[in-house]
């Protein structure tokens, strides 16, 4: 582990000794650790924008690990979470990996289960933000088309040929390659095989048409 760079270990536990225990452990390691007696503790804080982690107590007063794993989720906080619990039984562990849970650790913790597991969660994090983020730039890239390039767009990532997309939204052949050909330099993509890719993870395009043709059916007159 690289020490702080790496991200934030938030540890949610209601008992003292083990959030001083943890606490101790993750820091011999070089993580950057706040810890949390209540749910309501957690939800407060003002949580830095990095990659992180939740090390989190299966029984909680109030809301029990589990359906805390839950409310997350409707509050669209997106973090690993590393189950930890002294009364741990099978169908408790696989409702909390089914759920998206990294772990689920039984106490007495071995150390070295603990220090992999959240390395585990502090690399998923970090990917997952890389991602958001290029997603994030890639919408802000499609903003900047006009209307009629991110309409040509939509058309030709369905799989239409150019004379098709051309008669589907009223203009020439030729307009639809002046466009299509300003909104691959503007986005970047130098195939409409990357196109497609770009218009999908933005969610841009239309339904294929009747006769089937669809993104698996990709024309090579682009």
């Amino acid at each position: 582990m690289n020490g702080k760079s790496e991200g934030v270990v938030y540890v949610l536990d209601d008992d003292a000794h083990v959030r001083q225990g943890l606490d101790s452990l993750l820091q011999s390691v070089g993580l950057q650790v706040e810890t949390f007696a209540s749910v309501k503790e957690f939800l407060a804080c003002e949580r830095p924008d990095v990659a992180g982690c939740l090390v989190l107590d299966i029984r909680m007063p109030g809301l029990s690990g589990l359906e805390f794993q839950n409310e997350l989720v409707k509050l669209n906080i997106d973090i690993p979470i590393i189950f930890i619990t002294g009364h741990g039984d099978i169908p408790m562990t696989v409702q909390a990996m089914k759920a998206g849970a990294i772990e689920f650790l039984t106490k007495p913790i071995r150390e070295q289960d603990l220090l992999h597991a959240v390395r585990i969660a502090l690399d998923r994090d970090r990917v997952r933000r890389i991602k958001a983020e290029a997603i994030t730039n890639m919408r802000a890239r499609f903003e900047s088309l006009t209307s009629r390039e991110r309409d040509v767009v939509a058309w030709v990532t369905t799989g239409k040929m150019n004379k098709q997309v051309a008669a589907e939204i009223g203009i020439s052949e030729v307009a639809v390659k002046v466009h299509r050909h300003n909104a691959m330099k503007k986005l970047g993509a130098k195939s409409l095989a990357e196109l497609v890719r770009m218009a999908d993870a933005v969610g841009i395009g239309h339904r294929s048409d009747a006769s089937g043709e669809g993104h698996n059916s990709v024309r090579s007159d682009f």
